[in-house]
């Protein structure tokens, strides 16, 4: 399925783009990473291994990142089908020679030497473990009776490293699983219509799980002072970002 939105815009094509600063994390095994790179895509860094989340771009005038130049991965985490999630010219860039990629099984003709892990499998990989949860539409579709994301076609995924969790939402509605979530660390969560979810509607099910730090990310042109001003008062800190 291809969405409008995604197309880079050619004016932008020669620009330079630079990923944001690392955000860091004290775990009981060192330091650790996370760079915002953009829209669904970001690194992961600690124990002296990489983890690339998403190596594909998005448009909403957003200047196209270089995959080139971010940090190797010795693992990389696959969401979905979509382009703004896989995109196997960037993929190529971002993987050291014998690095695991990790996807949902409907992503295995793209990525043919893919790592399938299906929703509730657990895996422990390098200095990483990770965890493969739902992500899908309960509501939202492009035609009555049809959703953009299918439960159990795509993976968000829970990254543990030092005892410290990590959510990756992927492109997913505020679905019981998540709201079940427990012991979450950091949370990267969607809001984008009609796709995901809209903010107000991430806010409520961000509260459910309470995560201890939330990003908003994959939000496009959402207004993100709703999510922010919907969890005020709640204990989590809410960091705001420019993914594009």
């Amino acid at each position: 399925m291809k969405f409008p939105f995604l197309l880079i815009p050619l004016a932008l094509a020669g620009a330079a783009f630079a990923a944001l600063p690392p955000e860091e994390f004290k775990t009981t095994a060192g330091m650790l990473k996370i760079t915002p790179i953009q829209h669904g895509s970001l690194a992961i860094e600690a124990g002296g291994q990489v983890i690339e989340v998403d190596p594909a771009v998005s448009g909403f005038g957003a200047v196209a990142p270089d995959f080139s130049k971010v940090p190797k991965a010795d693992l990389v985490l696959i969401t979905d089908i979509h382009e703004d999630h896989l995109d196997k010219a960037n993929l190529a860039k971002v993987r050291k020679p014998g690095a695991t990629v990790i996807i949902p099984g409907a992503a295995s003709g793209d990525v043919p030497d893919g790592v399938v892990m299906k929703n509730g499998e657990t895996k422990k990989l390098g200095v990483w473990t990770i965890e493969a949860v739902p992500m899908y539409n309960m509501q939202r579709g492009p035609a009555p009776g049809q959703f953009y994301h299918d439960k159990g076609r795509g993976n968000g995924y829970i990254v543990t490293y030092g005892g410290l969790r990590i959510y990756i939402a992927g492109d997913t509605e505020g679905i019981p699983e998540m709201r079940a979530l427990k012991n979450i660390d950091v949370a990267f969560v969607p809001m984008i219509l009609p796709y995901t979810m809209p903010p107000e509607e991430a806010a409520a099910a961000v509260k459910a799980f309470h995560p201890k730090v939330v990003y908003p990310y994959h939000y496009g042109q959402s207004d993100l002072k709703i999510f922010e001003n919907a969890l005020k008062g709640s204990g989590i800190d809410v960091r705001i970002r420019n993914w594009y």
